[in-house]
């Protein structure tokens, strides 16, 4: 029986509580959940918040485990006692083989991706950054290589031309929960089938996902065409959302976040990568092939606004973007 399965699940951030709730409003034996630490948060960083997954397996009085380092053999001796039969993975990190070959149905992974298209740590950000017009969600069993494991499922899902990775977020966040309930019902009748990932490779080139630092989210104006800039906006929108610097005539520089623009093709009216505004509701940058105009902005200090805001409190119009 699906239900009497005993399920250790590991995950960390809101994108992994949707499927977790599933599992567990669905009946299925949850027996276990694996998290990160507790993160210092505050100003002084002298509080200590719990992961939104702990959060949700402390609610529902489901034990949790958060090991510093997964080899740790306290660790290991707490995960076996659980006796898993399954263990389910959705994003957490990358487990060694002592973990994810513990139970004897395995470990499966939910990525939000179309594997093998975007192995790594932020797939949804470079669907988006690259120009994707669609990505989706794949359950694949774990193996020695990061993302490379037999797919399971796998499900499309569109992006729109001006969708944020926020947006494709939400909806794969959803349709990977109802994914992990799928898979682990496939898993327990025996009817799974697992798919060595060759079989999904096409002549395109693979992408991949790597994780984002804060030097990836500068944005490479003079290397990039208005419309990639678009996508390289909206890719890390809202975070860790990309940023540029605002430079004034005397030489003082401020950092400044973009969360959303749009574009045209065309209609320069000055020399590329100045700044176009009419210093009351509208800002756009210029770009060798077209404008690019910002709709919200945040300063270093200062909240997140839309764009007629932040131009009553800021004057751009002799200013340098870089």
């Amino acid at each position: 029986m699906e239900k009497d399965l005993r399920i250790v699940y590991m995950g960390t951030p809101d994108f992994a509580v949707p499927a977790l709730d599933r599992l567990v409003n669905e009946g299925f034996n949850v027996v276990g959940v694996v998290t990160m630490p507790d993160k210092a948060v505050g100003r002084h960083h002298d509080t200590l918040q719990a992961s939104p997954v702990k959060q949700y397996a402390t609610a529902h009085d489901i034990p949790v485990l958060q090991p510093e380092k997964l080899r740790d053999e306290t660790f290991l001796e707490q995960l076996r006692a659980w006796r898993a039969d399954l263990q389910i993975v959705v994003a957490f990190r990358m487990l060694p083989e002592v973990v994810w070959d513990m139970p004897p149905m395995g470990t499966f992974n939910l990525h939000a991706a179309l594997l093998p298209q975007y192995r790594g740590a932020a797939p949804i950000n470079w669907a988006i950054i690259n120009g994707e017009r669609e990505t989706g969600v794949t359950t694949f069993f774990l193996d020695h290589d990061i993302d490379t494991g037999r797919i399971l499922l796998q499900e499309r899902c569109p992006i729109g031309e001006d969708d944020c990775a926020e947006d494709i977020h939400d909806r794969l966040m959803a349709m990977g929960a109802d994914m992990v309930v799928r898979t682990v019902r496939l898993i327990a009748s025996g009817e799974a089938k697992a798919i060595p990932q060759e079989q999904f490779m096409t002549d395109k080139p693979l992408l991949p996902a790597p994780k984002i630092f804060r030097d990836t989210c500068r944005i490479p104006w003079e290397r990039l065409s208005t419309k990639q800039v678009h996508d390289f906006v909206r890719g890390l929108s809202p975070y860790p959302a990309a940023w540029t610097t605002l430079t004034a005539p005397d030489g003082r520089q401020t950092e400044m976040k973009i969360f959303r623009t749009s574009y045209a093709l065309g209609l320069q009216t000055k020399e590329p990568y100045t700044i176009q505004t009419d210093g009351r509701s509208e800002m756009s940058i210029v770009m060798p092939d077209g404008v690019l105009k910002l709709l919200e902005v945040q300063l270093a200090g200062k909240r997140r606004m839309p764009i007629a805001d932040f131009l009553r409190g800021t004057h751009v119009e002799d200013c340098r973007i870089g």
